[in-house]
């Protein structure tokens, strides 16, 4: 029997083989509490973003789902953020050098991917129907993936398989290039072609549409051409990703007071995580 004639009789791997899976058995699972503490952040651009924060023993079940169910799962090539082997730097620097970079925002990415859809993954990949609902109940919260959840983002990348996958598809016959950090959507074009460019940001807001996504359309829509300074996951690309000149100067200067003996506006130890970034740009973003 295939897994999908599997499937629609509500057959796959079932909860018991989930619960060895875990190490745990079915009833320890069915007793799982939705328990989150719920907080605000500061966003970098301004405004809050909401985390929802699982307790203690629901945390531990979700970094043992996130790593014995999910973890050997199969990303989209162009989910870059939350992946191993994948940074801020291999999403910038596919975009390197490009005539025109369009940054696009998902609005409440986490919020606005449902439990159906994640619920409907599982079914997909093969757990009966009891699996996949214990599976998503562990792992969602008030109908969506909670931010604050050690699985939440593996998960909105598997999720987003078939819509990186459209939004990669209609990219090529655009004659650009798409990644995706999280909630932030690139596309860059080798060519200044602005017709195309509007064209494939317009497919992009009702692909997006089809799985429950809304693209901000203004406050975080960003189209850059070659004459512009291009910002990809806070790095410049123009040419090879880097850090915007002011900020590279800014660092120089605090090293310097550092070294002297004076005070700065960083502390060695922050200044330490900006040596690591810088490093890290130097080793990934290639040749000039």
């Amino acid at each position: 029997m295939g897994l999908w004639t599997r499937l629609i009789h509500g057959k796959g791997r079932s909860a018991e083989e989930l619960a060895a899976w875990l190490g745990t058995d079915v009833h320890e699972l069915l007793a799982f509490e939705q328990s989150y503490t719920t907080f605000t952040i500061p966003k970098r651009g301004g405004g809050q973003r909401r985390i929802q924060s699982p307790d203690r023993a629901l945390k531990i079940m979700q970094k043992r789902i996130l790593r014995r169910v999910l973890s050997g799962l199969t990303v989209h090539p162009a989910a870059i953020g939350f992946e191993r082997g994948r940074s801020i730097v291999t999403n910038a620097r596919v975009h390197a050098g490009r005539r025109i970079v369009v940054r696009m925002d998902v609005e409440e990415f986490f919020a606005s991917t449902t439990a159906e859809r994640v619920r409907r993954y599982f079914r997909r990949i093969g757990w009966n129907r009891p699996a996949a609902r214990l599976l998503t109940k562990v792992c969602t919260f008030e109908d969506a993936l909670p931010a604050g959840a050690p699985t939440s983002p593996r998960l909105s990348n598997l999720v987003n398989f078939r819509l990186d996958a459209r939004l990669a598809g209609a990219a090529a016959r655009a004659g650009a290039v798409y990644t995706r950090y999280a909630d932030d959507l690139t596309f860059s074009f080798a060519e200044d072609d602005a017709p195309r460019c509007r064209e494939l940001m317009r497919l992009a807001g009702l692909i997006a549409e089809d799985y429950g996504y809304r693209l901000h359309r203004r406050k975080k829509l960003h189209v850059r051409r070659a004459h512009q300074r291009q910002y990809v996951t806070g790095l410049v690309v123009n040419r090879r990703p880097n850090l915007p000149r002011e900020t590279r100067r800014r660092l120089r200067a605090i090293e310097h007071r550092l070294a002297t003996g004076r005070d700065a506006t960083l502390t060695e130890h922050q200044m330490a995580g900006w040596r690591a970034l810088q490093h890290m740009i130097e080793t990934q973003s290639g040749p000039d």
